[in-house]
């Protein structure tokens, strides 16, 4: 856990340090040539004011001007005398010049963002003013450093959900390992226990305390058997759900305390069938009694109602315990969450994932209420 603290901790350092160096590199790109562009234009407008002047200038001089106002071509800009009457312009839509309110809006807008209008003196004392753009390099050149960033953070978030992904993938395959693992142990002394049965069958023994024996190992080789499953492909099958939680239902009933009352009810006889993995399924209806029982703290009532609508099968387990807190009924679910004193907190985050994932179905906090009970609802598609 330390280890994987640290890889994390060095992708986020790194992670910060390429975008600060990138974003400060991208800045000083930028303000250099936020300053050549100034430059440019500066030269342009004086190019610009010369023009009038051709008379009074050689061929040669007249030739470097043209080639400057020509090439000067990257920047939008506008010259305007004292009284805003546009004198030359470059990379700017002409219609706005007759639209004086469309005019006013662009010279603002090119003097806002820190670009000064350049002044020129004309030798007629006269003056006149150049409103000036970014180009379209400079104004991408603005946005790169944010794009950058944004990239770095989808790096570094991509980074983290697939480190996330191979931690987890690799602390199924331990649990997976080790629940074949507890099969295989287990597997052993259950089908020792099985003979014996067989050997009490034929000792002077009262029937009724040997089919005692055999349900109880009959419910550990079921044990064993989901254990064996995890990890594997999960088979389903058309199944009576009346008929897989009587089964559990009845097994419990003989084995909770004389001061708690369970009770099976159904909406009607009919079969309802769907698509079932029975030894799975049984787990999950189990880890919704014991929790139940242990909800009563000894005494009280718990309640399995089985109804179905045109689409799903519903069961629901009531009991008249302690509640679950609006808090935690978003936590229960969660690996490793727990409310007693002891266990390890799977076994409801291991029935979500067995009612979600195997059989496409819902498990839920119907209702709760502090002191007064709760109802957990499984709801299955109808077969």
């Amino acid at each position: 856990m330390r280890f994987g603290y640290r890889v994390k901790l060095v992708f986020v350092v790194v992670g910060l340090l390429i975008g600060l160096i990138s974003f400060l590199y991208s800045n000083y790109i930028t303000a250099e040539l936020a300053i050549k562009e100034q430059h440019e234009i500066k030269l342009w407008a004086h190019a610009m004011s010369l023009q009038n002047r051709f008379d009074r200038r050689s061929e040669i001089e007249r030739d470097v001007i043209f080639s400057i106002t020509n090439t000067t071509t990257a920047i939008p800009a506008i010259m305007t005398d004292e009284y805003l009457r546009v004198i030359g312009y470059q990379l700017v839509d002409s219609t706005i010049f007759s639209d004086e309110t469309k005019l006013r809006r662009k010279l603002e807008k090119m003097s806002s963002g820190g670009r000064v209008p350049i002044q020129i003196n004309m030798p007629n004392g006269r003056t006149q003013t150049v409103f000036y753009d970014d180009s379209l390099l400079l104004k991408g050149i603005y946005f790169f450093p944010y794009i950058q960033l944004s990239v770095i953070a989808v790096f570094i978030a991509f980074a983290f959900i697939t480190f996330s992904s191979s931690k987890h993938n690799e602390q199924n395959r331990v649990w997976v390992g080790l629940a074949k693992e507890t099969a295989h142990q287990l597997g052993t002394p259950t089908s020792s226990l099985l003979g014996w049965i067989e050997y009490l069958k034929t000792q002077p023994i009262p029937p009724d305390v040997v089919e005692d024996i055999n349900k109880d190992v009959t419910r550990l080789t079921k044990v064993v058997d989901r254990f064996s499953k995890i990890g594997s492909t999960t088979l389903l099958a058309p199944r009576n759900v009346c008929d897989v939680v009587t089964t559990t239902v009845d097994y419990f009933q003989s084995r909770v305390p004389r001061s708690v009352t369970l009770t099976f009810n159904k909406q009607s006889d009919e079969p309802l069938q769907a698509l079932l993995n029975e030894a799975l399924f049984e787990w999950v209806l189990e880890n919704l009694l014991k929790n139940a029982l242990d909800a009563l703290g000894g005494s009280g009532s718990i309640t399995v109602n089985l109804s179905a609508n045109e689409k799903w099968v519903r069961i629901d387990v009531t009991d008249t315990g302690k509640g679950i807190s609006a808090r935690n009924q978003r936590r229960i679910f969660q690996a490793g969450f727990t409310t007693k004193t002891r266990g390890w907190g799977l076994g409801l985050s291991l029935s979500k994932r067995i009612v979600n994932e195997y059989h496409k179905g819902k498990i839920y906090v119907l209702r709760s209420e502090i002191d007064k009970g709760t109802t957990m609802r499984i709801a299955l598609k109808r077969f």
